[in-house]
Formats: C-alpha cells, structure tokens, sequence
C-alpha cells in the first residue's frame, strides 16, 4: 500500500506497508506454531477446548493497541476523495482555523479490481483516552461549514499494531460424527438470531451465514442475498458465480454456483423463474416455499398455488398465504400476463430446479444432505490469496480496505473445516480485518479455500446456546441464515 503526502501539507505518521501473502500454511492439527500473520510477529496467546470428538474451538489475541482517534473530513458520506476535492476540503479546513493533513493512499489491486489512488483529509490526533477532544473539534468544523467525523485510525486499513481477537472452530471429519447443516430459521423472510437458530437444531457450535437484503420491503428483510439450500431445498437464488460453502453430512467445500429455476405450463411453454422467496422486481415470475413464513406481497400481479406435484390449485389476486406443502408462483408486469395466458386452475405447471457447481460444471445433488450458504467475497483459491470482490459486488475501497468484524469460512487439504470469527469496532480491544488480513488469516489457519461470510455487527459465534464473541452492535442481531455444526443423534 502506498501512501504519501501532498506537498505543502502537515506531516502525519503513517507508516508505509506493502500487502503480500504469507507462504500457505499446512493443515490446522491444533493450531499453527509459526508467527500470526497479523500486527508484529509473534505467537499469538491462545487457549482451546473441545466441543466434541473431532471439534476443537480456540480462541487467540495477538497484538497491542497503539491506534488513536484522529477526524477525517467527509464528502458525499466518504472520508476518501479525489486530489483535486481533497485540496478543496484543506483550504476549507485551514479557513476554519485548523491545519489539515492530506494523505495519499493505494487501494491494492485484488483478483478482479484494479488498484485505485485516493486522498484524505485529516486534522490532528489524539489517544483512545481524549476522543472527546477530537469530537470538539468535529464540531468546530461542522459550525464552519466543512463535515467531519470522529475517526479511529486502526479501522483504516493502514500498517497497525492490533489488537485482535479471534475465535476459531476447527471440524476434523475424520472424528467428528455429527453433520453441517444450514438453516434460516423459522422462516426465509424474516431475520432470526444464530443461537435462536442453534438451540432449534440441538447445535453444538453455529455462526451466522451470508447477506441479507436490508433494502427490501421491511417484512422481506431476512431474505439472503445469495444463494441458501437447507435439506436439500433451494429457498434463495444464487447470484451467478459468487462463490458458496456447500455442505453435505460432514463434508464442506467452497465453489462458485448459479442456480436455475423453470416453470413448464401445461401448454409446453416455459419462464423463468427469477427468484424465490423474494420481493419480485419488475416483469419477474417469483416462487414462494412453504419457508417464506409469511403472506406473499401485496401488488398487482397474479399468483398461482401449486401443490407439491404442481397441480394448480387456484390462480388469485397476490398477498395471500403459503399453506404448508404449497408453493406460489408470483408475477408481476410480463410476469403476471405469462400466469394469465398459461396457468389455469386444474392443470399442472411442472418447476425444474438445478443448482450448478461452475468449477466442475456439474448439477449439485439436491439430497435431503445437502446445504449451501451463500459467500459474500471469495479470499482464498487453491491455497492462494484470491479477493473476488469485483464479481462478488463489494468493490469498493471500504468494504476491500478498510477493518470490520469478520466471520470466515474455509476447508483446508484434507477437507477440514475452519470456521473464525474476527471481532472488530472496539478500539482498544479489537480491530477486525481487512479482505487481505482475512484471507492471511485464514490461510494462516491452513485453509485451501475460504470465503467471508456477512460480517460487521452480524458476526457471531454461539457454542452451544451462549454467543461466545463480542458482536459489535453490543447486542447479537438477527440474520438472514446460519451455519450449524450439529452432533450426530
């Protein structure tokens, strides 16, 4: 990472750090001996348990804090801006009486997204103890027309000390007996805790899964964003090619996916199916399962019940319920014309369901088995570090650069599963990670593959019925899906 100052400008400490990989790291046998890849090297202070035969659980805190506050001026909701608006916002900020500082960083390039150069403007530095004096400050700069904030420097993405603090499952399936399982809880639209959802199934260790959709209609707000299979149902549409965790009795692995949903009418003619579970967008055709857990929206479009051999029970105005063994098929614009012409009450609509694994170019088996929980970014491929963002919709620098609560998933060489959780937004206690200190991390812990879950106040990790990490919100949130160890009966 690059960093420099524009001349003219205050001096700042910042130290300079390039971001490379470490060597890959063999398979976790308890934890690794060889420094932690994070902060100053070291071994990191750690201690475990076991959860059962073939699960371990560690927990590990490595590094020291020496990270203050400092305020970073904000444009259009940024604290990162061209060279020419910096410049602008330092004349601003010498106006209002301060001395600013205006720092030049690169964004690395990851896999799919180019490197970016961007600056900040920044004013003075205090330690943890005296942030109160740096919101004064926000609030001098406020009065005089420029918009500020509070910043915490360890939470920047630049060269720092730490603290972290990080817990780890490790599943052996050599040993273990039990079996990987997702769940999204009572129901697909609403949001639900991972110990809520750990205690329904008798788990021994669960964390949360993937994204949710919080710009959807409300009572939609625990639809994943990505794909979700529980017991071998597809309850959420993949986002084709992201990657996903796919689970199978004591089996994991990371691939990318797409799915495919068909509708057949009676009269031979075919639509696609463009989601399920679903707020529909315009001119779609949406299936709803009996896992939606609530009435179907309310619009203008057509729906039609289907029973669970695709006989059509009845074609009705939209809102209404989805009785258990039903499904409901959805349309609205082009969508609810296609209903109208084709689905009529009596005949059978035939529903084709494929879920494609793209590495082997193979259909997944939708066993009773098998689970799949949705991946926000791809870390590591092969043993290699591989930041997908671009194709996995996070490119952007404060999702690639800068620190948040993370929780991971990875399946090390001779198919072990790893699990961490990276508390974060706690200065002073823990700083989380970056993409790039996740994926060291994770290939640190000896993982081949891995892929970063939902983070930021979703992270949580539960042993048996108690949240074991400090999820940033101060309170554990309600997500969209889960990924439970369960032991076997």
């Amino acid at each position: 990472m690059r960093r420099r100052l524009i001349a003219g400008a205050a001096a700042l400490a910042l130290t300079t750090t390039t971001l490379t990989a470490p060597a890959a790291a063999e398979p976790v046998a308890g934890l690794p001996t060889t420094s932690f890849p994070l902060g100053a090297p070291g071994i990191p202070k750690s201690a475990a348990k076991s959860l059962g035969p073939g699960i371990s659980y560690f927990t590990l805190r490595h590094g020291s804090a020496k990270d203050g506050y400092t305020v970073s001026v904000v444009v259009a909701g940024k604290d990162f801006m061209s060279e020419s608006n910096a410049q602008a916002q330092a004349d601003a900020v010498q106006v209002a009486g301060f001395t600013p500082t205006v720092v030049k960083f690169t964004r690395p390039a990851v896999a799919d997204f180019p490197a970016g150069d961007y600056y900040m403007v920044r004013v003075g530095g205090w330690p943890l103890s005296q942030k109160a004096e740096a919101g004064k400050v926000v609030k001098q700069l406020k009065d005089a027309g420029v918009s500020a904030k509070v910043d915490f420097q360890g939470d920047d993405g630049f060269v720092t000390t730490g603290p972290w603090s990080v817990r780890v499952i490790v599943v052996d399936p050599r040993t273990f007996r039990g079996s990987y399982r997702s769940s999204v809880g009572t129901s697909v639209a609403k949001r639900e805790k991972v110990s809520a959802m750990a205690t329904a199934a008798k788990a021994v260790a669960a964390v949360n899964g993937g994204f949710f959709d919080i710009h959807t209609l409300p009572a939609f707000r625990g639809d994943p964003t990505g794909i979700s299979v529980v017991g071998g149902k597809l309850l959420s549409e993949a986002v084709p090619g992201r990657v996903g965790l796919v689970l199978k009795g004591r089996t994991a692995r990371v691939t990318e996916l797409s799915s495919s949903v068909v509708a057949r009418a009676a009269d031979g003619t075919t639509v696609q199916v463009a989601g399920l579970n679903r707020v529909p967008q315009p001119d779609e055709v949406v299936l709803y399962t009996e896992e939606l857990g609530r009435e179907t929206p309310k619009d203008d479009g057509v729906e039609a019940v289907l029973d669970a051999t695709g006989k059509v029970l009845a074609v009705r105005d939209t809102g209404g319920k989805v009785t258990r063994g039903m499904r409901v098929l959805h349309g609205v614009g082009a969508g609810a014309d296609w209903l109208s012409e084709h689905v009529t009450e009596g005949t059978t609509v035939r529903i084709t369901t494929r879920v494609t694994d793209l590495r082997t170019k193979r259909a997944v088996p939708l066993t009773p088995e098998t689970n799949i929980i949705g991946g926000a970014v791809g870390l590591v491929r092969g043993g290699r570090t591989t930041i997908t963002p671009g194709r996995d919709g996070m490119a952007n620098t404060n999702m690639i650069l800068r620190r948040h609560p993370r929780t991971l998933a990875g399946v090390t060489r001779n198919g072990k599963l790893v699990i961490a959780v990276v508390d974060g937004r706690d200065p002073g206690g823990t700083i989380g990670a970056s993409f790039f200190e996740a994926a060291e991390l994770m290939r640190w812990l000896g993982a081949r593959d891995a892929i970063n879950l939902d983070g930021g106040g979703s992270s949580a990790m539960v042993i048996g019925k108690k949240v074991v990490n400090h999820p940033s919100d101060g309170v554990e949130r309600g997500v969209g899906d889960a990924l439970l160890i369960v032991p076997a009966p």
